[in-house]
Parts: C-alpha cells; structure tokens; sequence
C-alpha cells in the first residue's frame, strides 16, 4: 500500500526480521537507523507500525487518502528528525506525538472540521451521554465499522467532527486507540490532568450533541 514511497525500503526483508523472534526494540533500531544509516532497521520500523498508524490516521482524518499522505509525512519526519530523538524517550509517544500533529495540520488545511468553544459548561453525564460512552468504548476495533444502522453510524462520525481539536485528539488517542492518560498526556505534551478533563469535556459535548440530534 504505502512501501513504495517510503525511500523503497525492502519490506520482504523486514517481515522476515519480524516474522523470527526479533529481541530489537524500536529505540534500538531508531538507534542504529540514527548512526549507521541501516534502511533495513527503519523498514523494520515502518513495518512493525504500518497497520497500526494506518488504521490510526484513518480513523482520526476519515479519509484513507490522506490517511496514507499522513504516514508517508510522518516517518518522513522520523527520518529527518532521528537525531532528536532522546535515547530516555520510548519511540511508540514520539513516533504518535509526530502522526497526531502531522493529522491535526492536515485537518486544518483542509478545514474539515468545525472549531467549538472549550469553554463549554460541562453538563452532568445522563443516560444518553453513557449510551455514547458505551458506544465510543466498544470492544470492536472501530464502532463505525458495527453493524449500527447507517444513520446512527452518520450521527456519530458528525458528533465528532464537530468536537474542537483538542478534544478530538484526546478522544482519539484514548478511546480509539486504546492509550492510558498517561501516554496521551506524553504524545499531546499536556500533563495527565489536561488529558482527563478533556475527555470529560469531550463527553460532555458529544452528549450534547447526541441529544439535539435526538431531538431534530
């Protein structure tokens, strides 16, 4: 799907790397990628991330496109900025911190998305508010992908769009993805905190959006 743009790493060699019992961590091929130029450890990389980041970025952009324009930029990014990297970081937040902000931009130019108030109230959770909860936390892989009838999966997907940045961002990392606050909190640079009052806030907002839909 996106090997070919990718400095046209030999993915057939990393695969067999990984399909063996392969002890390297990704700080350690980062590593050896940063000082000796091994494209075998950064197609090793790619690798073991591409579904991952992929399915990511192309939940977050709703669009598989620029889903795989995101990615290529981003372990551009990776490449162009190895040397940055700090030997105490673990390479998983740094490599999502770089898709997140690569995906943010994206939104932003193509101005997808529509900007709210942070400011808003946050209302107590009612029942509607722990249905959408439920909704967002499903173990499915992707709760539009479900068998949910087209016009909910069309309300929820226009619920989200419609949360500020920020609280989609959060909403993203943590409830799609699956991250602990603590990692959110890493990859968004924002204390633990900040992570936690947004998802009440994004909560808060998607219930209320959920609820004027369901009075229309």
């Amino acid at each position: 799907m996106m090997q070919a743009t990718i400095y046209d790493l030999d993915y057939n060699s990393a695969r067999q790397l990984q399909a063996k019992e392969h002890p390297v961590t990704d700080e350690q091929l980062l590593q050896t990628y940063r000082q000796t130029g091994d494209r075998e450890a950064f197609a090793l990389l790619v690798y073991r991330y591409e579904r991952e980041l992929y399915n990511y970025l192309r939940r977050y952009l709703g669009n598989a496109e620029m889903a795989e324009d995101v990615f290529q930029a981003t372990f551009l990014l990776v490449h162009r900025r190895c040397d940055q990297f700090h030997s105490d970081r673990k390479f998983r937040p740094w490599l999502y911190t770089i898709a997140t902000n690569q995906a943010i931009d994206a939104r932003r130019r193509t101005k997808r998305h529509k900007m709210l108030s942070l400011d808003t109230p946050h209302d107590q959770e009612n029942d509607e508010v722990g249905q959408l909860v439920n909704m967002l936390e499903t173990a499915e892989v992707n709760p539009l992908d479900t068998t949910l009838d087209e016009e909910r999966k069309n309300l929820i997907r226009s619920s989200l769009e419609q949360l500020p940045e920020q609280l989609y961002s959060v909403v993203q990392l943590v409830y799609y993805q699956g991250m602990k606050y603590r990692e959110a909190a890493e990859v968004l640079g924002i204390p633990v905190g900040t992570v936690k009052s947004r998802v009440h806030a994004a909560v808060s907002q998607l219930g209320q959006l959920w609820n004027s839909h369901q009075l229309d």
